[in-house]
């Protein structure tokens, strides 16, 4: 199978932990929660029939199935999960060695290489103040329309957070853009509500 790999003793360990479940055909499903960020995390969840998602891949081993995330699968190329034990007992490691691995790059789409500077560089500093922010769309002239979340809605300093952080940085980095706008910005007039 290509992609991830389960060791032998990794299944036969997780083969032993499905089979105290008490719902026929449980598997595992593999995830990573933010891929491509330095906040990657690599996780395997109980997988009960129809918890999987329609565009996960699903791996048939002989014990049981394996469900993998179709966002997170480029990220668990090279991926091994294996159990290990020593008298301590055992222990299921999983190593993603892409899971940190940005997949974009100066071909990508615009909206894309966005979003990964805004959950790279820019959400991990708004996160100290509770807030996020995503993208909405990019207009004409090459402004990007973004959203505030959690504790940054209401907050005073939204216009300075939004003009000296994220618009230096965007377009620093993104020759494409010219500017940023919050979606509550009400100089953008084609969606506005009156």
């Amino acid at each position: 199978m290509a992609g991830i790999i389960l060791t032998p003793s990794a299944q036969d360990y997780l083969a032993d932990l499905l089979s105290k479940q008490d719902t026929d055909g449980v598997g595992i499903r593999v995830f990573i929660t933010q891929p491509g960020t330095p906040y990657a995390e690599t996780c395997i969840a109980y997988c009960k029939p129809g918890e999987e998602k329609p565009e996960d891949r699903m791996i048939a081993l002989d014990a049981f199935n394996v469900w993998v995330d179709a966002v997170s699968e480029p990220f668990l190329e090279e991926a091994l999960v294996d159990y290990a034990t020593d008298r301590m007992g055992g222990q299921l490691t999983i190593k993603a060695p892409n899971a940190k691995v940005p997949m974009v790059n100066e071909d990508s789409p615009l909206n894309e290489r966005i979003n990964y500077l805004l959950q790279t560089e820019i959400n991990p500093g708004l996160a100290s103040h509770g807030g996020d922010v995503k993208l909405i769309d990019v207009v004409e002239g090459g402004i990007a329309i973004l959203q505030f979340g959690g504790g940054c809605q209401g907050c005073g300093m939204v216009d300075v957070t939004l003009k000296e952080g994220i618009e230096k940085t965007l377009v620093a980095r993104i020759p494409e853009l010219t500017g940023v706008r919050d979606s509550t910005d009400h100089s953008v007039t084609e969606n506005a509500y009156y």
